[in-house]
């Protein structure tokens, strides 16, 4: 770590790097898909309607949730997280481990808020590309979320009548 680095982060504990490293990979993703769609004479849409925003933004946080805490998806976190707790449902707790680009890694696939700006893009350019399959995956997505809802709706009330 520089001296710069050392004025943000006090403690050494901040991969900078790996983020940077991260985030450079997510803009040449995007550019990737920009220069091979222009290539490929994707014609991007004119206006996004609003449902159809809904509908990503619902696709794209049940993908985070289910990237970043979903107890079946350990398994693809296990190498970059180690598990510190039990969450809601289906969910568990983890944090990144290691250093330098592992540790980033697992900041990344632990945070829902993180992941879900990956599960965005991904669904974005997919949309660009072929939005009537978007439009399928997000409303499969979509239903599995209003699906959660309704699970912990459906707990909330039993946990109210045997209180």
């Amino acid at each position: 770590m520089t001296a710069d680095d050392a004025r943000y982060d006090d403690q050494g504990e901040v991969p900078l790097g790996g983020y940077a490293a991260l985030a450079s990979v997510f803009a040449a993703g995007v550019g990737t898909f920009a220069l091979v769609a222009r290539r490929r004479g994707v014609r991007l849409p004119q206006q996004v309607p609003p449902w159809d925003v809904v509908l990503l933004g619902a696709a794209a946080y049940k993908a985070s949730r289910l990237l970043a805490k979903d107890k079946v998806t350990s398994f693809l976190r296990a190498p970059f997280t180690r598990r510190t707790g039990e969450g809601q449902g289906n969910e568990v707790l983890e944090e990144g481990r290691g250093s330098g680009l592992r540790r980033a890694t697992g900041d990344l696939l632990s945070c829902p808020f993180c992941t879900a700006a990956w599960a965005t893009g991904a669904l974005v350019c997919s949309y660009a590309a072929a939005p009537r399959l978007t439009r399928l995956v997000c409303g499969g997505l979509g239903a599995l979320t209003v699906s959660d809802w309704l699970q912990y709706a459906w707990t909330w009330t039993q946990q109210t009548v045997e209180d």
